[in-house]
């Protein structure tokens, strides 16, 4: 049996005195990639900004490797095995890609070094011609290559992948889509947050459905698929 890796468990979540999730809570097996899916709005990127320490859950608890790691600060959060890759992107612009690579480089929560920028070119081999180029200076696509090397290169246990599709052309979009599939084939495991329900079909697993700050499905993407209702009042525009 698989073993859960990322828990959430019933968090709270608050933008001042507006609260935005209510009881979220879902689970994460080691290996698997699981998409967060809603609407805009919906609340998976505040989900992701809470897994990685950005924001504060009120109430509930956020357990990695039965760990509670809710309330420890974004850094050491990260040291602990997260890997969080944002909806935007936040590159270093006055960095080359190859410093933006350099800066994020640490073993893992268990020492792991797996990840250098050598292997990181060859993962994303778009990146390593760009490799003298200021951050600033490259495309939307070439940016967020970027920002999952960077993350990789922190050796993480879990990868969140933010919106990763959005704003992208088509061919980019591919790309990506061709990236999250090789690395689920090394089996990393993966949290994507995405809109877009057809790019994740062919990548994920499972999926959470998330509406208004709730979760309002849980399941795999073939129970999903035959889930007219669902798809109908939570994902269609």
């Amino acid at each position: 049996m698989t073993a859960t890796i990322l828990n959430i468990d019933k968090i709270n979540v608050f933008y001042g005195s507006s609260q935005v999730l209510f009881d979220l809570s879902f689970e994460v097996q080691a290996g698997e990639t699981l998409a967060l899916l809603g609407r805009n709005g919906a609340g998976k990127s505040t989900t992701m900004k809470t897994i990685a320490g950005v924001l504060k859950a009120k109430s509930g608890n956020i357990t990695l490797h039965d760990q509670s790691i809710v309330q420890r600060p974004a850094h050491l959060i990260a040291r602990a095995g997260i890997g969080f890759v944002p909806e935007d992107r936040q590159i270093f612009p006055d960095l080359t890609v190859e410093d933006n690579l350099d800066i994020a480089i640490k073993r893992g929560a268990n020492g792991e070094d797996d990840w250098s920028i050598d292997r990181v070119y060859s993962m994303l081999p778009l990146l390593e011609p760009l490799k003298d180029r200021l951050g600033g200076q490259l495309s939307g696509g070439e940016q967020q290559m970027l920002t999952v090397g960077r993350a990789l290169m922190g050796n993480p246990d879990v990868l969140l992948l933010d919106e990763p599709s959005e704003g992208l052309a088509p061919i980019m979009v591919q790309k990506i889509g061709d990236l999250i599939h090789a690395l689920k084939q090394l089996g990393k495991t993966i949290v994507l947050a995405e809109q877009n329900l057809h790019f994740c079909l062919g990548l994920a697993d499972r999926a959470v459905v998330i509406d208004k700050g709730r979760d309002v499905f849980c399941g795999t993407i073939a129970e999903l698929n035959t889930s007219a209702d669902i798809k109908q009042r939570y994902l269609s525009v």
